[in-house]
């Protein structure tokens, strides 16, 4: 029998609290945040949610941070992991979290939290793809043919 793994998971919820960018002690950046995540529940059941602990890094966690705030809805797509360590009373203690490889906005820019301003214009020292720094007009189109010629 061959050997199957299989470790992906996909959330989508809101952050409890705004995420915090922290470098290692090899300036590798990392973030770690909570998102909440109402469960399915029946019609006259109380809505309850669960809170997964979630990890980023480097270019992830600067992304996470620059642009997600306390109550934002977001999606992430990575793998959960668990660790154990032993704390400063000698008790074992254990963590599972989400080691998260991508995040997505899943709010509208005008229903972010926050600054909602903010988004108008991206920041002059982010970075903007060169293709979406200028803006060009649609080629005039001569071959297409007059209004009496449209079939529709």
């Amino acid at each position: 029998m061959a050997n199957f793994n299989l470790n992906k998971a996909i959330l989508g919820g809101r952050l409890t609290h705004d995420p915090e960018l922290k470098n290692t002690s090899a300036g590798i950046p990392v973030c770690t945040f909570t998102i909440a995540i109402n469960r399915r529940t029946g019609k006259d059941e109380e809505s309850r949610a669960d809170f997964i602990n979630c990890t980023a890094w480097r270019q992830t966690a600067e992304f996470i941070c620059r642009y997600f705030r306390k109550s934002s809805s977001i999606c992430v797509i990575g793998f959960i992991q668990t660790r154990s360590w032993t704390d400063q009373n000698g008790q074992k203690r254990f963590a599972t979290e989400v080691q998260v490889d991508e995040a997505l906005f899943v709010d509208a820019k005008n229903e972010m939290p926050g600054e909602r301003d903010k988004y108008a214009a991206p920041p002059a020292n982010s970075y903007i793809p060169e293709a979406y720094q200028t803006t060009m007009a649609a080629p005039a189109n001569t071959d297409a043919p007059d209004d009496d010629e449209t079939p529709f």
